[in-house]
């Protein structure tokens, strides 16, 4: 079972950038797809970026396509979340997940079956 934490939230303001990072634990980090989800006060949480077990596959939900960028360091166990140009609508808790992988270079954002967790990081953005 693979234990998740998470780093690098803060407070920036509009147009900053921040790099969280998604250190892994306690199994094969190369055998799960990882995503990363945030969940603003009063809303869903929601899927922000997903990448495939071998780093060879991204997905992004439109909001944020061409500011944020999702990679893996398998060597490192560690997923990071590059977040460029950000709006005050960023704010949100920001976590990380993993599932097992289908080994597929969709499954890791169709399969959304994201069953290990972090405990979260806050960003905030300010205007």
């Amino acid at each position: 079972q693979v234990q998740l934490v998470e780093s690098g939230g803060g407070s920036v303001q509009a147009g900053g950038s921040l790099r969280l990072s998604c250190a892994a634990s306690g199994g094969t980090f190369s055998n799960y797809d990882m995503g990363w989800f945030r969940q603003a006060p009063g809303k869903e949480r929601e899927l922000v970026a997903t990448v495939s077990w071998s780093g060879s596959s991204t997905y992004y939900t439109d909001s944020v396509k061409g500011r944020f960028t999702i990679s893996r360091d398998n060597a490192k166990n560690t997923v990071y979340l590059q977040m460029n140009s950000l709006k005050p609508e960023d704010t949100a808790v920001y976590s990380c997940a993993a599932q097992k992988s289908a080994y597929t270079n969709t499954y890791h954002y169709t399969g959304r079956n994201y069953a290990y967790w972090g405990q979260g990081t806050q960003v905030t953005v300010s205007s």
